[in-house]
């Protein structure tokens, strides 16, 4: 009982001092240090109940460093856990290339290069999931005829009349336009693209007309920041 007593003391302490804005010396807003009242009153009867068992003292001080750690990860945690989700996305992005780290703060999706030395990029056309290789050098987008089958373009009524350049050499590819172009969130319409012949491209592209779109896309070493 005199544990409950202390811890009630200790509450209503705390409460008059995040009512005062104490929680600023620490870096904490005043919403912040009101959550950290209730943890700490149950870190102060968990102690409580362990000193009333009658524990051998060496006993009780490790149960009660114990506690206090686990209680300083779980506010390490909550304090820092923008930070923390941001880590793990960029962990999440280099071991899966391709795939998008999306900061919903700024509306920006980043990609990690491969390890060909391209940066990939997961797409998908026309709901169809489709990997892109990023090429500012490709004035618009490129599909190759497989990719556009599993986008749903029935490539036999297509005419394939514009001549193009291709790793391979030169091709033809037939014009279309994309109804629904989801990268990381980013979503774009009616999207102008290339459709190139069957084996005239091996990776489909993402280029400029979906590039342009944007407000801001940059490389750096090793990352793609596309910007809605």
């Amino acid at each position: 009982m005199i544990f409950i007593g202390i811890a009630l003391l200790v509450a209503a302490g705390l409460a008059i001092a995040v009512n005062a804005d104490a929680g600023a010396l620490v870096g904490l807003s005043q919403d912040q240090a009101g959550h950290i009242v209730p943890l700490l009153l149950v870190l102060i009867l968990v102690a409580g109940a362990m000193f009333a068992r009658r524990r051998p003292f060496g006993e009780l001080i490790g149960g009660l460093v114990l506690s206090i750690g686990v209680f300083g990860i779980v506010l390490a945690g909550y304090t820092y856990r923008d930070e923390i989700m941001n880590v793990a996305s960029r962990m999440y992005g280099e071991l899966t290339p391709g795939q998008p780290i999306i900061d919903s703060r700024t509306g920006s999706v980043t990609f990690r290069r491969g390890l060909g030395g391209h940066f990939e990029v997961s797409a998908r056309v026309n709901g169809a999931r489709i990997p892109l290789i990023f090429d500012t050098g490709a004035s618009a987008m490129v599909l190759t005829a497989s990719d556009a089958r599993k986008a749903g373009i029935d490539t036999s009524r297509l005419l394939f009349n514009t001549p193009v350049s291709t790793a391979n050499g030169t091709g033809r590819a037939a014009i279309v336009s994309l109804d629904h172009i989801d990268v990381g969130g980013i979503v774009r319409s009616n999207v102008r693209a290339y459709v190139t012949e069957n084996d005239a491209l091996e990776t489909s592209l993402l280029g400029m007309t979906f590039l342009e779109t944007l407000s801001r896309y940059a490389v750096t070493r090793d990352s793609l920041e596309l910007t809605n």
